[in-house]
């Protein structure tokens, strides 16, 4: 049965390739939008970066190393952000950045005064879910032919960064020539 006013459509939610299911109300008492969309897990995939180094899990942190046979580089998770408009637009689109086994996530604050990227303990469906956007985990994903940025939502010209062999991966304001934010972003089915 259909409330009065109440128009339901399906209409293909912002930035996200699928569709939702989209519940429009008014009358003189209530507005709102209801964007409903269902996930039950993250797309998963492999980051390289232009030097051919992959992420790999060396304590706490992730580190650059050269791909080779003796190497298994992290999984990555990746979901988009549920509440992109109400985020900056035209930047990318928002996505939150884990890893499995063990599952955690990349977050950025601030440390001695400058941003910082880390790993938490955290799971991605529980930041997707959240009913607003988690800054912190939050992620620009700009993809320019087959590269891939990754600029931080919470501290804005950061972008996550590789350099040396076995360096950890950081966030840098500074890009060019000593630091590399290009990757390759490898998704599976």
């Amino acid at each position: 049965m259909q409330t009065p006013g109440c128009k339901p459509s399906l209409q293909k939610g912002p930035g996200l390739g699928h569709l939702s299911p989209i519940l429009e109300t008014s009358c003189s008492c209530l507005s709102f939008v209801f964007t409903q969309t269902v996930r039950s897990s993250a797309q998963t995939g492999k980051v390289s970066d232009l030097n051919q180094q992959v992420w790999i899990l060396r304590g706490q942190s992730l580190v650059a190393v050269p791909q080779n046979n003796n190497v298994t580089p992290v999984t990555i998770a990746v979901l988009p952000c549920k509440y992109p408009e109400s985020l900056e637009q035209g930047k990318g689109i928002p996505i939150y950045l884990g890893i499995q086994n063990p599952d955690k996530c990349l977050f950025c604050e601030e440390v001695d005064g400058q941003p910082a990227l880390q790993l938490k303990e955290e799971n991605i469906l529980d930041l997707y879910n959240n009913p607003e956007p988690v800054k912190p985990f939050l992620f620009y994903h700009t993809q320019t032919g087959t590269t891939s940025t990754f600029e931080s939502v919470a501290f804005p010209g950061s972008f996550i960064a590789s350099s040396k062999n076995g360096q950890p991966i950081f966030l840098t304001s500074e890009q060019g020539k000593y630091h590399n934010i290009n990757f390759n972003l490898v998704l599976g089915p």
